[in-house]
This record gives structure tokens, C-alpha cells and sequence, in this order.
């Protein structure tokens, strides 16, 4: 294969997420995010991958906590119901963080297929533990690292208009990640911290994308069935919401600005293809990036602090120059209704970088 001599705005997804997308859920990284040369950065876009071309993309996804404090963690240990299980109990976390590879390939001009491996790491993993009768201590647990689940997607566009498109999103995600982590006291960590989450998932969801000359209009719905994993544990099912809008502030060598490259031809199938030219382009987008999570459940008892709803305003830049193209997005939570008590999130940087590629002539 060799790096493509031309650019189109050829659109995907980054997954994590979880993470899976980015998520919005605090203790989750990664998720759905697209990562190629035009359009939102963390939304869903329904434009496939041209036939026989595929895209190599690293990504970081970072999520920072606001955290709990001792006096939180020890009145949370110290108000628990007799009996409660030790992986309901509340605990402290200050990060998430997700470095991801994925190669995704246009099996048709209609079918796109993508793997996604991430390395996931949790900083800042504090509980509280009742040492003697009514003494409380706030111990540093450390943090969990190692390489999380393989996740296989898939996207088929099944209507193409003039100006809009609809694909179908599906997808698995496998327990192939690290689930036997262990704390600074050498015990192992709750599944909810662990790299891998030890559960097969599947993927369902729907996108759909809009655009009028240097405007662009995304926006995407992905529902993720958990199954029970590592620890007899069901992580919660998950459903992510997304809507954004990107526009084309200029064609940085001063040509003409437009998702649709300079011009543009129509082959024998029918099929448009976009050529635009060696110069960088700048595109800017704003996002609204939710996520509702339901309780997670251990041996079928609900921890009551865990699930919830949150959404994020995520403002972001992308920059892009033939075959390349770099993207930054930041989220700000603007609504945060998470269940019982938990670290809520304070702030997310989404970066990284794709290249395109076309099969050896």
C-alpha cells in the first residue's frame, strides 16, 4: 500500500471511548470519535470509507476528575448499610486515560470495517476502610493500567442523497483486555478499574450526516449492551448521544473553502470523488458529546453509586494537508447527574493524528 497523493473528506470513528467513545461516563475512557480529514472530531459521521483505502489512527483521550476528599470517602464508608459488598463502596478517582490504535478499510463504498486496540490507565484510586470501630483510614490505592478490550466496528451507509447520508453502526467489543490488576496492597482492583472489562458487548446504533458547502451537520446515536465479566461483574449498559457542527474557516494557502474539495468528478458507478489540493486546511467544530450509563451490578446486586447521565460542550479544531491530518477537541461538562456519589468530570482533551492510504497501484 502507499499514502494516497490526494485528500477527501473520507470520515470515521476513533473508539473508546470506551472505551470503548470518548466517554462521558467518569469512570470509562474512550468511545465513539471520528478521526479523518473534514467533520466532528468526537461525533459519528455517516460517510463511509472509499473502496480498497484504509486509514492508520492514534489517538489520547484524557478525562480529569474533580475527585472526592477524605472526609467524602471516610462519611460514605461510614454511612454504608450492614452487608454491603466491598466493590460497592465509594471510591476516589483523579484520571482516565486511553491511548488507542485503529485501522479501519472500506470493504465497499458502503462498508466500513475498523479495529480499535486501546491501552487504558486510572490515576488516583482512593477508598476509605474502617480499621477499628468507628476509626476510619483513606487509603492510596494506586493506579490501574494495561492494555484494555479489542473492539471490532463496523458501519454500513444505506441511503446517500444529494446533501445527506445514514449509515448503520454495529459492533463488538471482545475481553481480550487486562482484568487481573492489582492495588499498592496487592490486592486486586474492582472490575470497574481493571484495563479489560472480561465481557463480550455488542454495538448498535445509528448516523447521520449533513452538509451544505463549508458547513458540515453530524450527528449520531450508539447503544452498548453490557454482559456480565471479570468478577461475576455487568459494567452497565451504555448510550451515547452526539450532535455537532463543523465549518471550513479557510483554505490556509487562500483557495476556496469546502468540505468538498477543489473539485470534483462522478465515475461510472456513480460514485463522487472529492480531489482537493496539497494545501493545509483548518476546520472548526463545536459539539454536544452525552452519555447516559446505567448502574453496574456485581453478583446481581446494583452499586448505587455508579451510572448516570453527563453531557459535554466540546470545542475543537482540526487541521489537515493531503493524506494527514491532526485534531484537538476539549470537553466541558455542562450537565452532570450522576447517581449516588462520585468523581464527576472536570474536564477531557480528545488529540491525535490519521493517515489515509490507497492500495499499491
Amino acid at each position: 500500500m502507499r499514502v494516497r497523493s490526494h485528500r477527501r473528506p473520507l470520515w470515521l470513528w476513533v473508539l473508546g471511548l470506551a472505551t470503548g467513545s470518548i466517554s462521558a461516563s467518569a469512570h470509562h475512557a474512550g468511545g465513539a470519535g471520528n478521526a479523518l480529514s473534514a467533520g466532528p472530531i468526537v461525533t459519528l459521521s455517516a460517510t463511509t470509507i472509499e473502496q480498497g483505502h484504509g486509514v492508520a489512527v492514534v489517538t489520547l483521550d484524557y478525562q480529569s476528575l474533580n475527585g472526592l476528599s477524605d472526609e467524602t470517602l471516610t462519611q460514605a464508608t461510614a454511612n454504608l448499610p450492614p452487608g454491603t459488598p466491598e466493590e460497592n463502596h465509594v471510591h476516589d478517582l483523579r484520571s482516565v486515560q486511553a491511548y488507542a490504535l485503529l485501522y479501519a478499510y472500506g470493504v465497499t463504498n458502503d462498508l466500513t470495517l475498523a479495529l480499535r486496540l486501546p491501552f487504558v490507565r486510572r490515576t488516583g484510586i482512593r477508598e476509605a476502610h474502617e480499621h477499628e470501630p468507628g476509626e476510619f483510614e483513606v487509603e492510596d490505592l494506586g493506579s490501574a493500567d494495561g492494555v484494555g478490550d479489542l473492539l471490532l466496528f463496523g458501519q454500513y451507509r444505506f441511503l446517500r442523497q444529494a446533501q445527506d447520508e445514514f449509515a448503520f453502526l454495529f459492533g463488538v467489543k471482545t475481553p481480550t483486555g487486562k482484568t487481573d490488576d492489582l492495588t499498592n496492597q496487592g490486592e486486586l482492583f474492582d472490575a470497574e478499574f481493571q484495563p479489560g472489562s472480561g465481557s463480550w458487548d455488542g454495538l448498535a446504533g445509528l448516523a447521520w450526516t449533513h452538509r451544505v458547502g463549508v458547513w458540515s451537520f453530524d450527528s449520531n446515536v450508539l447503544y452498548s449492551m453490557s454482559s456480565e465479566g471479570t468478577q461475576n461483574t455487568d459494567l452497565g449498559d451504555r448510550f451515547q448521544y452526539n450532535f455537532a457542527v463543523s465549518y471550513r474557516l479557510t483554505a490556509l494557502t487562500g483557495a476556496t473553502p469546502s468540505f468538498n474539495g477543489g473539485h470534483a468528478h462522478t465515475d461510472a458507478s456513480g460514485h463522487n470523488h472529492a480531489h482537493g489540493s496539497d494545501s493545509p486546511t483548518l476546520d472548526l467544530v463545536l459539539e454536544l458529546n452525552g452519555e447516559w450509563q446505567a448502574e453496574q451490578e456485581t453478583n446481581g446486586i446494583g452499586d448505587p453509586n455508579s451510572g448516570g447521565n453527563t453531557i459535554l460542550i466540546s470545542p475543537g479544531l482540526r487541521l489537515s494537508q493531503d493524506a494527514w491530518s491532526g485534531f484537538v477537541s476539549v470537553g466541558i461538562p455542562i450537565v452532570e447527574n450522576l447517581n449516588g456519589i462520585q468523581s464527576e468530570p472536570d474536564w477531557r482533551i480528545l488529540a491525535g493524528g490519521t493517515l489515509l492510504f490507497e492500495p499499491g497501484l
